[in-house]
């Protein structure tokens, strides 16, 4: 602010001009200036004014002392920047290569995920020594409607998706981890108990190599025989997948278990990106009819109220909406698998965040606490929701 025309400028604060009169420096008195020192440490003064302190912290020690001193404080308050390159940064700079050369050979759109989330994950893993690798993790999921749990290591998590990855290895002739030492009943969990009991020591940092090899084999193999392995299914012990599913299968899961490796690490670790989750999210929707039919038929959901809806015919629906990155809306058949979502029929509505969601699918968030906005039949919400939660697995 300034003072009225044709005053003289006193060098009160309130009255001094932002900048010099007739564009001189600033001339002002010491108790203006050490009351300025705090704003200077900030960057908050105006050009005029940060010439005035440094001129004159150029002449007064105990002035240049404080300004010191508030200078590494303003350090301390403010929060330190990620030296993590933008999770985004390699997609966008794969697309620019690619717009101006198409690669010879595309990786199919179906396996993308796959390669992504495999790249972060060891792009976490390259710099970790061996008390990282020696971290203790505990894996989560839901069995039974009730959480379970087992605990290893970060090195033991690698091994356990080498091992699990390895059943898409066998459906595309590709070598089996596990070698000879394979179970007969291809499930995660008896492959990983399998890797974890006949290992000669507990896994160390020699994991990532075998993993990180099997991981460019699988999409370099899809990528050579793309829609050509359309009809390829891989086995899950209880179920099986087609290729296709399979592959963002195990990219939700390489996403999933890298959240856990940072969380045991303490490093920060976002989710994936919009498309990719949104594709996952999708995955598992597609699920859960099948999930829920299941679930009935082992007393662990409602009954059906009327009767079996025939095959392609409208019955009662849940919509689920995921808000969000990779957000969209769900129709879920409550009464078959083979029923088809309808709007005229919805009874319930659901909606959560799009990385909640599957979370919730992984088993790390309790189904009673996820949906962040539920209305309709309390039944047919719960029994969506502890079905999400059953798709998780070791």
């Amino acid at each position: 602010m300034t003072g009225h025309p044709g005053e003289p400028y006193t060098g009160k604060a309130g009255t001094r001009p932002a900048n010099g009169p007739d564009g001189m420096p600033l001339v002002l008195e010491h108790h203006v200036l050490t009351s300025l020192l705090g704003a200077w440490a900030l960057a908050a003064c105006a050009p005029a004014e940060a010439e005035a302190v440094e001129e004159h912290l150029g002449d007064c020690g105990d002035c240049a002392d404080e300004a010191l001193r508030l200078r590494e404080a303003v350090g301390l308050l403010q929060r330190p920047e990620s030296l993590d390159l933008d999770p985004g940064l390699r997609t966008r700079v794969l697309d620019s290569c690619l717009e101006r050369r198409p690669p010879r050979v595309p990786v199919p759109e179906w396996a993308v995920a796959y390669d992504a989330e495999t790249a972060r994950l060891d792009a976490l893993l390259q710099d970790f020594g061996d008390a990282e690798w020696r971290a203790p993790v505990r894996l989560r999921w839901y069995e039974a409607d009730e959480a379970s749990s087992r605990r290893t290591t970060v090195a033991g998590v690698i091994a356990h998706l080498l091992t699990v990855d390895g059943l898409v290895a066998v459906a595309l002739g590709l070598d089996d981890p596990l070698g000879d030492a394979a179970p007969a009943r291809p499930t995660p969990s008896d492959r990983t108990e399998t890797c974890w009991r006949t290992a000669r020591l507990p896994p160390d940092r020699s994991v990532r190599a075998p993993w990180r090899e099997q991981t460019h084999a699988l999409v370099r193999t899809v990528s050579f025989t793309g829609d050509g392995t359309g009809r390829t299914t891989v086995p899950y012990g209880d179920f099986e997948l087609p290729l296709h599913d399979a592959m963002l299968d195990r990219a939700f899961e390489c996403w999933v278990h890298a959240e856990d490796i940072a969380e045991a690490v303490d490093y920060p670790y976002d989710p994936p990106s919009g498309r990719h989750l949104h594709r996952m999210v999708d995955l598992a929707a597609r699920m859960l009819p099948a999930v829920l039919e299941h679930r009935r038929l082992h007393g662990l959901a409602s009954p059906v109220e009327r009767r079996l809806v025939a095959a392609g015919e409208p019955g009662r629906s849940l919509r689920l909406e995921i808000e969000g990155s990779g957000g969209g809306e769900w129709l879920i058949p409550l009464d078959s698998p083979a029923a088809k979502g309808s709007a005229e029929h919805e009874v319930a509505h659901v909606a959560l965040d799009g990385a909640e969601f599957c979370r919730l699918a992984a088993g790390h968030v309790p189904p009673r606490e996820a949906a962040a906005g539920q209305e309709g039949d309390r039944a047919a919400i719960r029994d969506v929701l502890f079905a999400a939660a059953s798709l998780s697995r070791m």
